[in-house]
């Protein structure tokens, strides 16, 4: 298995635990002799439609130019797709030690869960109201509860017609030095759901990771599954890859994330890397989502 570096900053423990290596080997046993059981959910939500524009955290580009410039790179990566619709994968909860720290005001019993002083986020999804762009509201959860998590951000932000559903980047569930994460049962996967759509029947929930394996066995009703694998000696690597994912969750809608720094040595080579590795992913008939990640957006988006 291909050693996949943190989308995150984090601080490595200074050796790695046994139970850690175990699972990393289970994992690369898994992934090529386990065969995903078919869903038992029939009513997984069809990817009919196409979304395409980026990935944003407060860690990721070098600094933040503006509400109006991310509504232009939405605009303009779903430009380079026919009939695609512009989108984003917003992180309003990022790791702070144990567990997460939400961008915007608020309180909670939680010991894991913290709060920003001010709303970060409230004048760049009122303006991704207006511009018509849609939004995923992510968090990276820690030890901290991801039901509570899902209410503390729905209850705030649901009233922005351009959110759409919330995310959980399983790397980070009850992990906070290593990105591996814990697996998502079918039990947790179907509570959390539960929990989004208790605001709005419309809203969904998306799972993160680049190993099948840590996506619920069966689980398929509302959810998203979205690959941010990096670290590939070529585009035709990363095809292949990011197609064994979308046949693993078929019929269920897949997303995908790129444009990684360490994949810079192929995809610079691009005259036009975003639209270019997205339209190789195309074929894949449950895709719905391309994504060019925040830590390379403005070299390849460049503000105007």
């Amino acid at each position: 298995m291909r050693k996949h570096k943190p989308n995150r900053p984090y601080q490595p423990s200074r050796s790695c635990p046994l139970q850690l290596i175990l699972i990393l080997l289970s994992f690369t046993a898994c992934r090529s002799t386990t065969q995903m059981t078919p869903a038992r959910t029939p009513a997984a939500t069809p990817a009919s439609t196409l979304y395409a524009g980026f990935r944003y955290s407060t860690y990721g580009p070098p600094y933040n130019p503006g509400p109006q410039y991310w509504v232009s790179v939405g605009q303009r990566m779903a430009g380079k797709f026919p009939s695609a619709s512009p989108q984003a994968i917003w992180i309003v909860g990022s790791l702070a030690g144990q567990g997460t720290r939400l961008s915007f005001p608020g309180s909670s019993a939680d010991q894991y869960i913290q709060f920003a002083a001010s709303d970060e986020n409230e004048e760049t999804l009122t303006l991704f109201d207006q511009a018509g762009l849609t939004v995923w509201l992510q968090f990276e959860p820690g030890e901290a509860s991801v039901e509570e998590l899902i209410h503390l951000v729905l209850n705030h932000y649901s009233r922005h017609p351009c959110v759409i559903g919330v995310g959980l980047d399983v790397e980070w569930y009850h992990s906070t030095e290593e990105p591996i994460g814990q697996a998502v049962t079918d039990a947790e996967a179907a509570t959390w759901v539960a929990a989004a759509r208790s605001h709005g029947s419309q809203y969904r929930l998306f799972l993160k990771h680049w190993l099948v394996e840590m996506m619920p066995p069966t689980e398929r009703d509302g959810l998203f599954f979205i690959d941010d694998s990096q670290q590939f000696e070529s585009l035709d690597q990363m095809i292949a890859e990011f197609v064994q994912w979308g046949q693993a969750f078929t019929p269920a809608p897949v997303g995908f994330q790129y444009g990684y720094p360490d994949d810079r040595k192929w995809w610079g080579q691009l005259a036009d890397p975003a639209s270019e590795i997205g339209q190789r992913l195309m074929d894949i008939p449950n895709l719905q989502g391309l994504y060019w990640v925040d830590f390379t957006v403005l070299d390849v988006f460049p503000p105007h």
